[in-house]
This record gives C-alpha cells, sequence and structure tokens, in this order.
C-alpha cells in the first residue's frame, strides 16, 4: 500500500472530536452497577475498558481507539449469586413467574418495550461506538428488535388461544399447554448484540424460564441502559445480567448442573467446551446459532447483474461480519472472470468511513487483531498461487480494512475451510456441480447456501441434494436470517435447535399436559377448577 493510500485511509477517521456530529458524540459510560435478583448491585472490583474501533488522532499524530466507557469484571462468586438468584425464582416452577399467567406475562413484556424504547438513541449510538455498525443498520437493528417483541407476544396469544381448549380423545379429556424449562443461560454475539441476544432472551422469558444473560464481550455497555427496564419490568431474580471474562464467570454456572437451557449465538468450540462442563447433559437443552461457511454457486447460465448484487449485499453487508454471509463464493469457469470483472469494481466502490456518515458501507472492526488476522488469511492464499484481483483490496489502517476480493482460491488454503468473519471474499472456479456438492458434504458447517442461475433444470437438480446439505436454500439471493418468521437453523457445527418468532416460543418450552378419564365426576372437578379460575394452566381464558 502506498502512502497516498495510507493517508486516504487515515483520514477517514476524525483528527479530533470536533469532527464527531454533537448527536452521535457521546461521554464514557463507566458502569459500576449490574442487575441481580431485582437490584442494581453496586460494584467497586475491577472493570474492563471498552475501546471503540473508531480511532481519533492523538497528540502525536497516532490514530487511537476513543475510550467509550467501562464495565464490572465480575468473578464466579457473582456468578454463583447470580445463578442461585434465577434458580429461586424459578423455584422448581413454582415461582411467581414460571406459575404467571400467559397474560401477565405479556403484560409485564410490554411494560419492558415501552420503556426499551425510551433508552433508543443511546442504544443505537452504542452499538455503533461499541462495534462500529453504520448508523442505518444500528437503527435497523434496535427497530427490528423491537418489532421481533411485538411480533412475538402475538405469537405467543395465538399459540395460547389454540392451547386454551380442552380436547376428548378415546375417552380422555385433556388440555395440552407448554410450560417453561427452567434457568436458562443465555450468551449473545457481538456482531448483532442487540437483536440477536434478544431473540433468544426474549422468548425465554416470555414463555416464564428465570435468565442469566452474559453480554457480549464487544456490544456489552449498550446493555447497560437497558437493565433498569428489565429490573423494574419483571419480577425479581426473572432476569440478571452475567459481566465479566467468560472463562471466568461461566464455567462454575455450568458445572453447577441448575442451568436447564444453554443458548448461545457464538462458536462450536465455545459451545463445545461448556456442554461438556454440564454434570447432567440429559437435562440440558442446547438452542445455539454457531459456525457458517455460506457458500454461493454461480451456474453458467446465471444473470450476472443479479449474481454481482446480491453477493455484494451476501458478501459484505456490515463488513462479512455474519453468520448468514456470503463466505466463499463458487463461480463456473466459463464464467468466473466475467464474474470477477464485474464484481471487483463494485467491491472497491464501496464507501468505507465513520459509522454516522451518509452512505457508508464499510466501518472499522471492532476486534483489536482482525485486519492482522485477514491479512494472515490472504497472504496464506497468496502463497498457494492466489491473489487480491480488486483495486486496493486488502489496504488496512488502524481497525479499517478494505474488502479484498482473493481469486482462485483451492483445498488447502485457510480461506478454503476458515470462516474468515470479515471482509475477504474468496473465489472458487469448478467445472462440475458435484465439486460444490462435495464441498458441502466434506464442510463442518451447514447453515445456508446461494444458488445463481436461470435454467430450471440446473436449479432443482442443485436444491434437492442441498436443502440435505444446509438449512435454507437461497435462489438468486444472498443468504439472510429475514423474515422473522421463517426457521433460522443449521446442520452438523453450524447450530441446535431452531429460531425464528414461533420456533423460538417452542423451543423454551415443552409440551404438558393435564389429564383425566372422560367421567361426570371427573367432568364436574375440571369445570369447578375452570369457571372458579383455581388454576393458571387449566384455563380457557382466551387472550385478545
Amino acid at each position: 500500500m502506498t502512502t497516498t493510500q495510507s493517508s486516504q485511509l487515515a483520514d477517514l477517521f476524525p483528527q479530533d472530536l470536533s469532527q464527531i456530529p454533537a448527536e452521535y458524540l457521546i461521554e464514557p459510560i463507566h458502569q459500576r452497577e449490574y442487575l441481580l435478583n431485582g437490584e442494581m448491585r453496586q460494584w467497586n472490583g475491577p472493570v474492563s475498558e471498552v475501546y471503540s474501533p473508531i480511532c481519533v488522532q492523538g497528540a502525536d499524530g497516532i490514530l487511537e481507539r476513543k475510550l467509550v466507557g467501562s464495565f464490572p469484571v465480575t468473578t464466579a462468586k457473582e456468578a454463583l449469586e447470580a445463578l442461585d438468584a434465577a434458580v429461586a425464582a424459578y423455584d422448581n416452577g413454582r415461582g411467581e413467574w414460571p406459575t404467571m399467567s400467559i397474560a401477565e406475562r405479556i403484560q409485564c413484556m410490554e411494560t419492558f418495550v415501552g420503556k426499551m424504547l425510551e433508552q433508543k438513541k443511546l442504544v443505537v449510538n452504542l452499538i455503533m461506538w461499541e462495534i462500529g455498525k453504520n448508523l442505518a443498520d444500528a437503527t435497523k437493528e434496535f427497530d427490528r428488535t423491537a418489532k421481533y417483541i411485538y411480533d412475538t407476544i402475538d405469537t405467543l396469544k395465538n399459540m395460547d388461544r389454540n392451547s386454551s381448549r380442552f380436547r376428548i380423545e378415546e375417552g380422555i379429556i385433556g388440555q395440552i399447554r407448554r410450560s417453561p424449562l427452567g434457568v436458562v443461560l443465555a450468551m449473545g454475539p457481538f456482531n448483532y448484540p442487540l437483536n440477536e441476544t434478544y431473540t433468544t432472551l426474549i422468548p425465554a422469558i416470555l414463555m416464564g424460564n428465570t435468565i442469566l444473560f452474559k453480554t457480549p464481550k464487544h456490544g456489552s455497555l449498550l446493555h447497560y441502559p437497558l437493565l433498569e427496564a428489565f429490573r423494574t419490568s419483571f419480577p425479581k431474580g426473572v432476569v440478571n445480567s452475567l459481566y465479566g471474562r467468560g472463562a471466568d464467570v461461566v464455567p462454575p454456572v455450568m458445572q453447577s448442573g441448575k442451568v436447564n437451557v444453554l443458548t448461545l449465538i457464538g462458536s462450536s468450540r465455545v459451545a463445545d467446551q461448556l456442554q461438556r462442563q454440564h454434570p447432567k447433559l440429559n437435562r440440558l437443552r442446547s438452542i445455539m446459532s454457531l459456525d457458517a461457511k455460506n457458500a454461493a454457486i454461480i451456474l453458467p447460465d446465471a444473470d450476472l447483474d443479479v449474481a454481482v448484487k446480491e453477493c455484494l449485499l451476501g458478501s459484505l453487508s456490515f463488513n462479512g461480519q455474519r453468520c448468514t454471509a456470503i463466505k466463499i463464493i463458487w463461480a463456473h469457469r466459463s464464467i468466473v472472470d466475467e464474474f470477477l470483472r464485474r464484481f471487483s469494481p463494485e467491491v472497491s466502490k464501496l464507501t468505507l468511513g465513520m459509522p454516522w456518515s451518509n452512505g457508508v458501507q464499510i466501518t472499522p472492526l471492532p476486534e483489536v487483531n482482525k485486519t492482522q488476522y485477514l491479512a494472515d488469511i490472504i497472504a496464506d492464499a497468496e502463497a498457494g498461487g492466489a491473489s487480491v484481483v480488486n483495486e486496493g483490496g486488502g489496504e488496512t489502517v488502524a481497525s479499517l480494512f478494505k474488502p479484498a476480493v482473493v481469486y482462485p482460491v483451492k483445498e488447502g488454503m485457510r480461506l478454503y475451510r476458515e470462516e474468515q468473519f470479515g471482509p475477504v471474499i474468496p473465489v472458487v472456479a469448478y467445472d462440475d456441480e458435484e465439486e460444490f456438492i462435495q464441498y458441502l458434504i466434506t464442510d463442518d458447517h451447514g447453515m445456508q447456501s446461494s444458488i445463481f442461475g436461470t435454467n430450471t433444470d440446473a436449479i432443482a437438480r442443485l436444491v434437492d441434494p442441498l436443502v440435505n446439505l444446509v438449512s435454507r436454500v437461497n435462489i438468486n439471493a444472498q443468504c439472510q436470517r429475514g423474515p422473522d418468521t421463517f426457521p433460522f437453523t443449521g446442520r452438523k457445527d453450524s447450530a441446535e435447535g431452531t429460531l425464528s418468532v414461533e420456533d423460538a416460543l417452542r423451543s423454551f418450552s415443552i409440551r404438558s399436559a393435564v389429564a383425566t378419564k372422560d367421567t361426570n365426576d371427573n367432568k364436574a372437578i375440571l369445570n369447578d377448577i375452570v369457571s372458579h379460575h383455581k388454576s393458571e394452566f387449566l384455563s380457557t381464558n382466551f387472550i385478545f
């Protein structure tokens, strides 16, 4: 990279705080409390400082990450106290929250989301500052999360309406409803620290479970403004925050055997470690979204304009830091040169800058060593005969990394199998579709794939094997999670359990039945219980 190129990238960072728009400039937030058993507990111990991927020039002209704030680094002692609070609040299913009616739980959640909306501006700003997500996407993440909560509430109402009647079959009267599982340990990711965390947290709470909520390493402070909303919206002990280093606070919680559900959006390596620490694996339910190496195949007859557009969005939205990102592109040898001729300039034209800048598409990367990692995997590919084919690809200054298209990538290179989780796009040339299928068969991941083509015979020929190798096949479209009513899961090391609005509610609960023989005496008992509202479970109440 030339000095001029380096200077151009460096100039994208603010030279001083006066260059940051006032509405997006925040004072450092030094969190010294956490939510435990319905109280905001004060913390006087060690803290972790949060530095933004957004750099500002220091007095010596060197770019330095700006301090966003700090949060508590609690220990195993506090983690076990939080666990005890969640266990006590659940009370073997006899606690206030698990025995509360669905209608009352929904009222609590509606109170919460109202208070959450009051914190929108601060949370959106913190998403930008903590993880570098651009303003449009940070705002969308907040709004989508609020919509997800409302959609989950509506879906739960429908589910409860459908189970509000008694069934009579083979001389047995019964009512079947969903009941909670117990204590849930929820761990969210840094790339969607609000949305993806809440897509597990919210349904888990609504179904009557009690929660231990471990904030992500990056994107931890943005949850602080919402702790008071949790505290004042739900009974004590229902939601408990867990701060500190995961290696210190999570193992003792898992080793206790008191966690009933582990929900994690992160790496399969961490998931394996955590699951093995639980002493009673048959009692542990796991609901997880993990690694992915989503592959796209471009057929010889594909509309390349569509392929370029969708691969650009699919591989580089939020810098490629999405589990649903397209992370490797297979292009037929007959059209790979033409695809790269069109695709590479579009990648290089993406706008780099600070998150608040209008139209910015590529922003600073939050992980401190990420740019070096990306440079290393490109160097590994170059050593194997590949090269960066787009202008300026791989240029780096501080936390900014200009997206790189790398071709030809092949077996043996790290980029061929490794999930890069960043703005590097490996491209493979293939001759036969079977090469692509064999790649998916031998891959450790199985989340999604994309097919680009116009020949219906060829598309159908790929769809049938692919649906048995990945959980979602996208035709002439990027890999993606939405809409939230669609199932979100994966095969092999990519996921366990299914997430979506309805699937998540089912994942965090179990079907329970109350049944009796169809006799006049038993009917009288059921009628008395129901008509006098003596039970929350046995009920024909209809939620409007």
